[in-house]
C-alpha cells in the first residue's frame, strides 16, 4: 500500500480509503467487519463514515434489514477497529437530516457539538481523527462553524476538520476566516471525482493546490461503472444505491472505453480508473465503497498501479469537463 501525506498535516493515509456508506446493507453488518479486516491486512489504515451512514432509509434495499433495524455505520466500523484504533485515521462527517426536530440537522453549534459526542460514543473512541462539514450549510455562519470546530481541535475531541460538498469559492472563504480568526483550518475537501465526473478540476483542485489541501474523492469508480461493463448485471448499479438513477449512454461509452483500454494494456478496469485518478494533483487517497472482501483486495491493488504519461494522456482523452451525468 502507498501512502500520502494529508494536506499540510504530517499525518500519512493509504492511497485508498474505505467508505462504510452502505455498511450494514452491503456489507451487511456481519461482513462489513470482515471487509474492514481485510482492509487493516491490506494496509489501509483511513476509514470514512457519516453520522447517518447505514441506518437510513435512503440505502434500503431487497434483501437487507430495514433501516429501523439496523446499526449505524459508525457503530460497525467502531466495533471492527477494537484494539486497532490507533493505527488508523477515521474520519465522520455531519450536517444532514438525523431526527424529526427542526434543528437535527445543520451545522450550527448546538448541533456539531452533539452530533460529536454522538459519534464518539457510536464510534467507541474518545476522539476523531479527521470531522468534515458534510455540506454547506446556508442558515448557519461559516465562522460559527469554523468557531466551533476550533474549539472541539482545543478540547482533543477532533484532530483536525475538513469540508465536504464545499464549491471552491467557500473552501477560499473558510481558509480566509480560519487565517483571520487564527482559528484552526481545513486541511482537506471531499468532493466526488472521478474520470466521469471531473467538475472538481475547474476550481476545486487549483485552489488545493494553490492552499495546500488535499482532495479526498468518493465515487470513485462512479457507481462501479468504471471497474467494468459487468456492474451491468448487478440489480443495484450506480447510483441506485442511494436511490438514484441508473447510467446514461455517454457514462456507459466511457466504461466501454475504459474496458478496451484495460485489455490492451493487461489491467483491469478499476486498477486505471483508480490510478488515474490517484495521479490527479492534491489527491491524496480516493474512497471506495467496497461491499465485499475481494473488492476491497481488488481495489486495494490500484494503489501500486503506475501509468505511463501516454496511457494517463489517453484516459483523460476519454473525458471532457462538461459531460453529462445527470441523465
Amino acid at each position: 500500500m502507498e501512502y500520502m501525506p494529508l494536506g499540510r498535516t504530517g499525518v500519512n493515509v493509504s492511497r485508498i480509503c474505505l467508505g462504510t456508506a452502505t455498511f450494514g446493507v452491503a456489507p451487511n453488518e456481519r461482513d462489513a467487519e470482515r471487509v474492514v479486516h481485510a482492509a487493516l491486512d491490506l494496509g489501509i489504515n483511513f476509514f470514512d463514515t457519516a453520522n447517518v451512514y447505514g441506518h437510513m432509509p435512503t440505502f434500503d434495499r431487497a434483501g437487507a434489514p430495514p433501516a429501523s433495524e439496523r446499526q449505524p455505520a459508525e457503530v460497525i466500523l467502531g466495533r471492527a477497529l477494537a484494539g486497532r484504533r490507533d493505527e488508523v485515521v477515521v474520519a465522520t462527517k455531519s450536517r444532514e437530516v438525523v431526527g424529526p426536530g427542526v434543528n437535527d440537522h445543520g451545522l450550527s453549534r448546538r448541533h456539531i457539538i452533539q452530533q460529536v459526542e454522538n459519534s464518539l460514543a457510536r464510534l467507541g473512541t474518545d476522539y476523531i481523527d479527521l470531522y468534515y462539514a458534510h455540506a454547506p450549510d446556508a442558515d448557519t455562519a461559516l465562522e460559527q462553524t469554523l468557531s466551533t470546530y476550533d474549539d472541539l481541535v482545543r478540547q482533543g475531541k477532533l484532530r483536525y476538520v475538513a469540508l465536504s460538498n464545499y464549491p471552491a469559492w467557500q473552501v477560499t472563504q473558510a481558509l480566509w476566516i480560519a487565517d483571520d480568526r487564527r482559528l484552526h483550518a481545513p486541511v482537506c475537501v471531499q468532493v466526488k471525482y472521478n474520470l466521469i465526473d471531473r467538475a472538481a478540476e475547474r476550481e476545486l483542485a487549483p485552489a488545493c493546490v494553490e492552499f495546500g489541501l488535499s482532495l479526498v474523492p468518493y465515487a470513485p469508480l462512479h457507481g462501479g461503472l468504471l471497474a467494468g461493463m459487468g456492474v451491468l448485471d448487478r440489480e443495484v448499479q450506480g447510483d441506485m444505491r442511494f436511490s438514484g438513477p441508473g447510467f446514461s449512454e455517454a457514462e456507459l461509452d466511457v466504461g466501454r472505453a475504459i474496458e478496451r483500454c484495460s485489455e490492451e494494456w493487461g489491467l483491469r478496469p478499476h486498477q486505471i480508473s483508480l490510478a488515474w485518478l490517484l495521479s490527479r494533483p492534491a489527491v491524496a487517497s480516493a474512497i471506495v465503497g467496497a461491499e465485499t472482501v475481494d473488492e476491497i483486495t481488488a481495489n486495494a491493488s490500484a494503489a501500486d498501479v503506475v501509468l505511463e504519461n501516454a496511457q494517463l494522456d489517453a484516459l483523460t482523452a476519454l473525458t471532457a469537463l462538461s459531460i453529462d451525468t445527470s441523465s
